[in-house]
């Protein structure tokens, strides 16, 4: 009984110790052609826009924004 209970507690601090951050993070980038606007990376590792999932890693959303003259985050 008491080894089970063990498992038990390890299994529930493994499952939650394992969770995926939930951090978001922005940066405000700006163009020539528009307004500013936020670039987020959502928990998932994909940039958002305006709230929207691009379906894109953020790394390679923002590297093709600075591609197109963009600047982001004081770049």
């Amino acid at each position: 009984m008491k080894k089970s209970r063990i498992v038990a507690c390890l299994v529930f601090i493994s499952f939650f110790s394992c969770k995926e951050d939930d951090t978001v993070t922005c940066t405000t980038c700006s163009a020539p052609e528009t307004l500013d606007f936020n670039v987020c990376r959502e928990s998932n590792g994909n940039a958002s826009v305006n709230g929207e999932d691009t379906g894109t890693d953020y790394e390679i959303y923002l590297e093709g924004l600075q591609a197109a003259g963009a600047s982001c985050g004081g770049n």
